[in-house]
């Protein structure tokens, strides 16, 4: 080091050779009228020769010297500021000598001036500080304004500034008042001066250096190195990316540091040099580099030692911002304060979530599951290291403000199988571990790193030493220096050393697709986490906290070798969410952030044993890890402890969002376990028979498994053991501990309508079991309080009943048990009435029952699941597609001419009746009700059919002859009214209580009896013609008619149905509500369309989704929508993929009107083309069962220009289809649960636009997915243009989209990143959650049951989201309304018995 800059005196006086009194006197003498002249501006310098001047300033450096009780001190100091600026400008005041030749009398001033920073007895005096302050003030105001400094004067300001920096900063302690700060910051802002106008040479940047590296254990240095270094690389990022990388902002101060005019070429200069000023920060673990000397080494350990862990911390702290801002982090300013433990500053943490450009907010509401980003804060270095969490944003909790156990103790083992009793009480101060010895981990929210961003190798050559060298800081036996051992070391330079891991693996995850890394920083980072992870006695919890923080997506990134770190992360995950409590986290991290990070370290860890199966591996590093720090043996070995893992952390998991992501894992867990079960089984089979299995499959389980033929060790009853454990766990904490989190509630109901589609073999009583759980969960939901019920909680309601009846559709044999029957039509009847009949001891009838549901939303829940239960159990045959009655009388088009021929009727204003009469054929009824269409075929006969073959003719009763002998026998017979012995019976009273017939007879009807006795005179007179002529009568034998085959359908069918009575004809007389029975008038205009209409409405819920395939460095619409036109420009798996989603379904129009009802086999339909050919002109791909009908399109360049685009999409709301018109029938036997429903609409002329099948969102909401070649390119995925391609309303649609991005990893895995509207707390859709890994096998499965969860919950949220029953319903009540046949009651019995 320059001894002249490091000697402790500065320019000697030549009074200092004379006796004290003496120098005092002249100095005071000399000083005042040159003080007094400094405040008058008209007064001119008393000095005016070279030889006055220099002499004066001999007294003034002496005076410089002198204590400070009095004000020759400060009037030396206030003449020598004002003489400085001559380099600025001229003034009166200056001598005439110095204004000639400033720059040399400049470099004397300074000399002098040292002389006031040498040590001094009174240095605590606040008037001393103010003299400090001042001439350093001075000093920056000469840096900035001047602009005549020569080359010598740069110099010689920056060797006083290292001086006086050495003289406040060198000592152990700091100085007062902040002189240090104000000192360190006029340095290096004076620096950087220099550095734009007169760079510094080599050797003055080596003895900065070296200075610097003696004050580092002064917090002020670590502070201002941070602020300008952070400038710095604002400024330098803007010069090397360009405009397009994220801005990395720093406060406007910050900036203000950095010259406006430093050329550009220097600022790559200027930043390296500064950037190692500070040399490596692990230096301060060192006392012996610390201090330069035995001494100095002695006095930091005793003044600076407790202070140097912290500033190791704080320097690793500006490292970790500046590799941010090199991975293209955005910052913004939002003020937190934060308060560093053992000292009494506090600072302002910058926090900025980058929005991507999709619309998507990031909230702080309770339920704000949004996007997983790599967040970055950009606050100064003493604040709270950054940690990001890749995870949906969750409420923050603060830890508990209970005293820190001591962090060498074993975590407390935890029963995993007991229930939670209460969540942990969490402290609501903002400085809760300000008792603790580590400094906060800071888990917010950070964004996705910018696609611009600089290679990993890159900045681990820039930073990689010092982050080495920090994350393994415990590892060097130095560290002890025979002070303490290295367990007590760690432990105080743990922040540091947790900062150091946390960037190295955010670093490492931040790492391109197409990227390589060098193997040589990768097995230095699987040291250092191998190091980190470890859970044995007297490990550090922050670093394992930090490390898990920060790798929540490292097994996501094609890592070569990563997966030799799975049993460490098993160890690790099992210290953590295993442990309800988290002691040992709790006074440096929010245990739910903590939790948080884990579970998604575990989402991409649960895939990896069966992916890899029975693969063997074994490595063993240095032997200083235990044995469970060892891969041995094979991947499969470890699934156990993955699933104890999972179980455990669902019983000791109190946050809503992290149960959530648990749950989903769940449900992804069982269905690949599943699969592979099934998939073993499939390929023993075929190896038994010799068979293949083909490519393309068309199941509910996707196409493909993993790679390889590899045989699988999986039990076989493994995956229905986890399904039983499962959903017991889940219906269990369902009726229990989650009842009161509408949130978990949800999703639970979601995971458990995905578990009921499973195939696994289990007991059937299990299934029984799963859904009376769900059944007692409506229970309590709907007995709750009025007070307590609103629009959440019965939606949940709501909710619950659509769980029901996918396990009821799923698994119809439920019903074949009594119990379980009797029980869902209990809840049924709950929902419907608001109570049941049977309550405990009392039965009411449901006749006597007032209706009062919850509410109208959860009635009609329970009358679709009833309707469920009426199609599952065979009652009502459901038959897939539209029916209508052309086929039936050989029309192609439905009109009023074809209606004619039917007889309509409308059944308790619900079911339409449409019988056709059609002798001698087959009577056909078509019924419309709000579960959908149904088709009765009947033949009425005069006996029943039971044991009557097909070729035997009907029954004719045979006519019998009287016999012969009696056919000429006549009989007298005496007619008479009443009997022979009536008039020998006494009267009574009562006789004369029946009137006499001529004493009640009026005129009309004496003349009716006129009438009457007229008739019966004329008949006597024809009958006595006969006698007298001598002819007798001929009476012939009755005979029977004989059959009847013309039967009147309409009327015998309503009345062994029981609707031809008075009671069901009367009109109630209640205002608006229609009888019971009410015919239809067909011929009134306009019933036909409205018919068709009815018929359009859907009858299950459908909806839809667009597949987009993005390759590698793709922007915009256009080149994204030429992708799928060709199949040499899309991989094997996505069309894989493609065919795992659902059935290609032929949507042109048929000659006739309609679709092809058969459904074509996927290899056939794709040809040559890379899945556009379901872009909905001809096909689409469509899955459907008993609830929903999802249809899938993929979008191409030739569908988005053609100028007669289909509106296959169109929702009913939007415009008008025709009917299909199917040639036949099918019966329900024809058509499985999963059979394709035959698609019901054509081209539209001039309709350039997709839309959504929704018979109740509408167009307003989109889902897309899409597949993704490279991970970066989500952030620059053309949303926009894509909606304007789609013709869509893009600024409002943009906000209403939902994305699920598909990323293939090399291991045959594939990563999930979900985006979507962050703005309701039911957000958080399962079971793809951002941050999944799923397998191939499951892929498929787990995409659809996203969509319809998405969409399901999009209906729940919006108030114009009826059910689709309760779609037909209303429009059935409409029709009934406005066609309704006015007739009386005779009129209408009349009409029954004549033909149309």
């Amino acid at each position: 080091m320059d001894q002249s800059l490091s000697s402790g005196r500065g320019h000697v006086s030549v009074l200092s050779c004379f006796p004290p009194s003496v120098g005092r006197d002249i100095a005071v003498a000399v000083v005042k009228p040159l003080g007094a002249s400094l405040g008058n501006p008209d007064t001119h310098s008393l000095l005016r020769t070279d030889r006055q001047v220099k002499w004066t300033m001999e007294v003034l450096c002496y005076g410089l010297t002198l204590p400070l009780d009095r004000d020759t001190v400060k009037l030396c100091v206030d003449v020598y500021t004002d003489w400085l600026m001559a380099l600025v400008s001229l003034r009166d005041s200056i001598p005439p000598p110095i204004s000639r030749e400033p720059n040399l009398y400049v470099q004397k001033i300074l000399r002098h001036l040292y002389s006031l920073f040498l040590p001094r007895s009174d240095r605590a005096n606040p008037v001393y500080l103010s003299l400090c302050q001042q001439v350093l003030c001075a000093v920056r105001s000469v840096a900035r304004e001047s602009a005549v400094m020569s080359r010598d004067t740069w110099e010689t300001l920056l060797h006083f500034l290292l001086r006086i920096n050495h003289a406040i900063l060198f000592p152990p302690t700091a100085a007062e008042g902040g002189l240090s700060d104000l000192s360190m910051a006029v340095l290096l802002e004076v620096w950087l001066l220099s550095c734009s106008r007169c760079f510094p040479s080599r050797s003055l940047w080596q003895v900065c250096r070296q200075m610097l590296s003696s004050w580092r254990h002064q917090p002020a240095v670590v502070e201002q190195w941070n602020r300008v270094v952070a400038a710095l690389t604002s400024r330098l990022l803007l010069l090397t990316f360009g405009p397009l990388f994220p801005q990395f902002k720093v406060p406007d101060e910050d900036a203000a540091l950095i010259p406006a005019d430093m050329d550009n070429d220097r600022v790559p200069q200027t930043w390296f040099r500064f950037l190692h000023l500070f040399s490596n920060p692990v230096d301060l673990s060192h006392p012996v580099i610390v201090g330069s000397t035995p001494s100095s080494q002695e006095e930091v350990l005793r003044g600076g030692d407790s202070q140097l862990p912290n500033i190791f911390f704080r320097a690793m702290r500006g490292v970790s911002t500046l590799v941010d801002a090199f991975l293209g982090v955005t910052v913004v300013k939002e003020p937190t304060e934060l308060l560093l433990p053992n000292t009494g500053r506090t600072t302002r943490i910058h926090f900025r979530d980058r929005l991507p450009s999709l619309g998507v907010a990031v909230t702080k509401s309770p339920f704000r599951d949004r996007l997983p980003s790599y967040g970055i804060s950009r606050p100064r270095s003493d604040s709270a290291p950054p940690t990001p969490v890749n995870i949906l944003s969750m409420p923050n909790a603060s830890p508990s403000t209970t005293s820190p156990p001591t962090h060498n103790r074993r975590p407390k083992p935890v029963n995993v199988s007991k229930a939670i009793s209460k969540p942990p009480v969490m402290s609501s101060s903002p400085h809760h571990w300000k008792s603790s010895s580590h400094p906060p981990l800071c888990s917010c929210p950070r964004p996705s790193p910018s696609p611009l961003r600089c290679n990993v190798d890159s900045l681990l050559h820039l930073f990689g030493p010092w982050l080495f060298d920090a994350a393994l800081i415990s590892r060097d036996s130095g560290l002890s220096a025979g002070h303490c051992d290295v367990t007590v070391m760690s432990e105080r330079w743990a922040s540091g050393r947790a900062e150091a891991c946390g960037t190295l693996c955010r670093i490492f995850t931040c790492k391109k697709t197409t990227e390589d890394i060098l193997p040589v920083y990768l097995s230095r980072l699987y040291l250092v986490i191998l190091e980190g992870l470890q859970v044995r006695e007297g490990v550090c919890p922050p670093v394992l906290a930090s490390i898990l923080l920060n790798s929540t997506c490292l097994f996501c990134c094609d890592l070569r070798g990563v997966n030799l770190l799975l049993p460490s992360f098993i160890s690790a995950l099992e210290s953590v969410l295993l442990d309800r409590e988290l002691l040992r986290f709790k006074s440096f991290v929010s245990p739910v952030d903590l939790r948080r990070a884990s579970i998604l370290v575990l989402l991409s860890l649960l895939p990896l044993p069966m992916q890899f199966g029975s693969f063997q591996s074994e490595v063993l590093l240095g032997r200083r890890f235990s044995g469970n720090d060892i891969i041995a043996g094979s991947f499969l070995s470890l699934k156990p402890r993955l699933i104890n893992v999972l179980i455990g952390a669902l019983q000791t998991e109190c946050d809503a969002s992290n149960t959530q992501v648990i749950l989903a894992a769940m449900l992804n867990l069982v269905q690949d376990s599943a699969l592979v079960q099934a998939e073993g089984q499939t390929q023993q089979e075929s190896q038994r028979g010799g068979g293949s299995r083909p490519r393309w499959t068309r199941g509910l389980a996707g196409t493909l498994g993993t790679s390889g033929n590899r045989q699988t060790t999986v039990q076989s009853d493994a995956a229905g053991v986890l399904w039983v454990q499962f959903v017991r766990l889940v219906t269990q904490r369902l009726t229990a501990q989650w009842r009161n989190e509408s949130a978990i509630c949800l999703s639970a109901l979601e995971v458990l309508g995905g578990l009921a589609k499973v195939e696994v073999r289990v007991e059937d009583s299990e299934r029984r079991r799963a859904v009376s759980s769900v059944c007692s969960y409506i229970v309590f939901q709907c007995s709750r309080p009025p007070p307590l019920h609103s629009r959440d909680l019965h939606s949940i309601i709501v909710a619950a009943f659509h769980c029901l009846n996918v396990w009821l559709t799923q698994h119809p044999a439920m019903f074949d048990h009594q119990e379980c029957l009797l029980e869902v039509l209990e809840i049924v009847e709950l929902g419907i009435s608001g109570s049941k009949s049977r309550q405990e001891q009392e039965v009411k009838y449901k006749e006597e029952k007032e209706l009062n549901p919850a509410s109208l939303r959860v009635k009609e829940a329970a009358e679709a699941t009833l309707s469920c239960v009426m199609q599952v159990s065979g009652a009502f045959p459901f038959v897939g597609g539209s029916l209508n009655e052309d086929p039936l009388i050989d029309c192609s088009s439905l009109s009023d001419r074809s209606v004619k021929k039917f007889r309509y009727f409308v059944v308790d204003s619900s079911v339409i009746l449409a019988m056709l009469e059609q002798p001698p054929g087959p009577d056909q009824v078509l019924i419309r009700g709000a579960s959908g269409c149904h088709s009765w075929t009947l033949q009425l006969h005069l006996e029943p059919r039971e044991g009557r073959t097909h070729t035997q003719q009907t029954l004719i009763p045979k006519h019998l002859g009287v016999a012969q002998e009696d056919s000429r026998i006549q009989c007298g017979v005496k007619h008479q009214l009443f009997p022979e012995n009536i008039d020998r019976v006494p009267s009574v009273k009562a006789d004369l209580s029946i009137p006499a017939l001529n004493e009640t007879v009026t005129e009309e009807v004496q003349q009716q009896l006129e009438h009457l006795r007229g008739v019966l005179k004329r008949q006597r007179q024809v009958w006595d013609q006969l006698q007298v002529s001598g002819h007798s009568a001929i009476i012939t034998t009755c005979k029977p008619p004989p059959p009847v085959t013309n039967f009147q359908t309409a009327r015998l069918l309503l009345s062994h149905l029981g609707l031809l009575t008075p009671e069901t004809l009367k009109d109630p007389g209640t205002s608006g509500v229609p009888a019971q029975l009410v015919s239809l008038d067909s011929s009134l205009p306009g019933f036909s369309e409205d018919l068709r209409r009815l018929d359009q409405l859907p009858s299950r819920n459908c909806d839809s989704a667009f597949v987009f395939y993005v390759r590698a460095g793709q922007r915009t619409a256009a080149e994204i929508l030429r992708n799928v036109e060709s199949r040499c420009c899309v991989p094997s798996h996505f069309l894989d993929f493609l065919s795992s989603l659902g059935w290609p379904v032929d949507v042109r129009p048929r000659q006739g009107g309609g679709t092809s009802p058969n459904s074509p086999e996927f290899p056939a339909v794709l040809g040559d083309s890379g899945g556009g050919v379901f872009n909905g002109e001809k096909f689409v791909l469509m899955f459907t069962d008993t609830l929903t009908e999802l249809t899938f399109v993929v979008p191409s360049s030739s569908s988005s220009s053609s100028s007669h685009r289909v509106d296959y999409l169109k929702s009913p709301e939007e415009g008008e289809h025709p009917t299909e018109s199917p040639s036949r029938l099918q019966s329900h036997s024809e058509l499985s649960r999963d059979s394709a429903p035959q698609a019901t609409s054509s081209p539209v002329e001039d309709m350039k636009s997709f839309r959504f099948v929704s018979s109740i969102v509408g167009s307003e909401s989109k889902l897309l997915i899409v597949w993704v070649e490279n991970f970066e390119d989500i952030e620059s995925f053309p949303l926009s243009d894509v909606l304007s391609e789609m013709k869509t309303e893009t600024l409002k649609g943009a906000l209403n989209v939902q994305l699920i991005f598909i990323h293939p990893l090399k291991t045959g895995l594939y990563r999930i990143h979900f985006r979507g509207n962050g703005t309701s707390k039911f957000s958080l859709v399962v079971p793809l959650v951002n941050g999944s890994v799923v397998s191939k096998r499951s892929l498929g499965f787990l995409v659809r049951e996203t969509v319809i969860n998405c969409c399901h919950r999009r209906r729940l949220e919006s108030d114009s989201a009826p059910q689709p029953h309760v779609r037909r319903k209303h429009m059935i009540n409409d029709i009934l309304l406005r066609y309704r046949s006015c007739r009386s009651e005779p009129a209408f019995y009349s009409a029954l018995f004549h033909d149309l």
